[in-house]
């Protein structure tokens, strides 16, 4: 039985190899699920990398506006990334002893198997531990950060993923946002039985606003990536204002689109260049990292959000998106399809095609305000199953040991 003091208070310990205030999905998804742990009461201890390289320090930091207790360990920079810190390898499993001697948690939870994780996964496995390991990881975002040669880059690849094998197998379960996710890592390693667990979402931190658009704006929210693909929507709104042809609202008059881009990243200044180039400065506004407050506003003003990514394993700001009532245009690759419904919510498009996907984004600014509507509702319904209570719900399960709810 728990040593806590209630017989349903849990004492999880959350593994993360990116956390607050790194903004992207692996951090928001550690942020909401420790935060959502919290207000039902449990015990929740984070393990992250702390912004600098000091000692090994516990605190109360508060999170999604709840308070918990993060164990900040000595990290450095990764200097290819922009803001990206990590714990050296040979020091996890001293840390994973510290850290789990002094919490003696109910179960481990782990975010990464490739530094904190796996030393967790092993010390708390070694201690008779259940551990619950997530993956957020794809190779498209692994690569996209070395210095290697493309032939060091496919072997440093090959011996990662074998040792997160090894990691995965110490678990009770292994979860991913999505099915489409799962199987890619059922096919990448050899593990089977990879649950699809949604992030989740809490809808009522989001304002649909159903009213028509003064003027049409496109929205992206992320990690100014390479396997983003921002540059494709960036010159698929070249094709949209050109003066050659330019879309036309009900009235003939070309429209004054505008593009918002929440985030911040190693690509930013390549796409400013390129947003020169097309003669698109005074459309396109790149606003950086803005607090939640900023985002919602932003999401609520957009008439349509736009993501050509090609390595989402579920895209949070997806789910953001469709929270508040937003058709969503996305790229037919990876888990997107899971959440981008082709004519329904929004509409696919071939993953680089730029033309075609400056089609989608015409016939979304140009419909008929009932047929936004009509995607705005499908947004809504869809987003109704990420709903956070459920993926809660379910690792509380995983984590004592019970059978998931359906």
């Amino acid at each position: 039985m728990s040593p806590n003091e209630h017989p349903d208070r849990l004492r999880i310990l959350i593994g993360c190899d990116t956390f607050a205030p790194d903004v992207n999905g692996a951090a928001r998804f550690s942020e909401r699920l420790a935060a959502g742990l919290v207000e039902r009461g449990h015990d929740v201890h984070i393990v992250a990398p702390a912004q600098r390289y000091r000692r090994y320090r516990a605190g109360t930091e508060t999170i999604e506006g709840q308070p918990m207790t993060v164990h900040r360990l000595p990290a450095v920079r990764w200097l290819p990334h922009d803001w990206l810190r990590f714990v050296w390898p040979w020091r996890a499993k001293h840390y994973a002893r510290k850290v789990l001697s002094a919490v003696r948690p109910d179960a481990v939870h782990i975010q990464s198997h490739i530094v904190i994780g796996r030393g967790l996964a092993r010390i708390a496995r070694q201690r008779g531990i259940p551990i619950v390991a997530t993956n957020h990881v794809m190779a498209e975002n692994i690569l996209d950060f070395t210095v290697m040669p493309p032939l060091v880059d496919k072997l440093v690849l090959k011996l990662a993923w074998d040792d997160a094998e090894r990691t995965f197998k110490m678990a009770r379960a292994v979860t991913t946002p999505t099915r489409r996710a799962a199987e890619f890592l059922e096919r990448t390693v050899d593990i089977t039985g990879v649950i699809p667990i949604s992030c989740g979402i809490d809808r009522r931190n989001y304002r649909p606003d159903p009213m028509p658009r003064a003027q049409p704006r496109m929205l992206f929210v992320g990690r100014l990536t390479s396997e983003k693909r921002v540059n494709t929507t960036l010159r698929a709104l070249a094709r949209l204002v050109s003066e050659a042809d330019p879309v036309r609202g009900a009235d003939g008059a070309p429209l004054d689109i505008q593009f918002d881009i929440v985030g911040g990243g190693d690509q930013g200044k390549h796409l400013e260049q390129l947003t020169r180039q097309l003669g698109l400065s005074d459309r396109v506004h790149f606003l950086g990292r803005v607090d939640d407050e900023q985002l919602i506003e932003y999401y609520r003003r957009a008439s349509v959000f736009v993501i050509a990514s090609i390595a989402e394993l579920q895209s949070i700001a997806t789910l953001e998106a469709m929270a508040s009532g937003l058709p969503v245009i996305g790229a037919d690759a990876m888990a997107l399809p899971h959440l981008v419904h082709d004519g329904e919510n929004g509409y696919l498009f071939a993953p680089d095609d730029d033309e075609q996907l400056a089609a989608r984004i015409a016939a979304v600014l140009t419909a008929p305000h009932e047929e936004w509507l009509r995607m705005q509702r499908a947004s809504l319904e869809g987003v109704e199953v990420h709903d956070i209570t459920r993926t809660l719900d379910t690792f509380e399960a995983l984590y004592r040991g019970e059978p998931i709810p359906e």
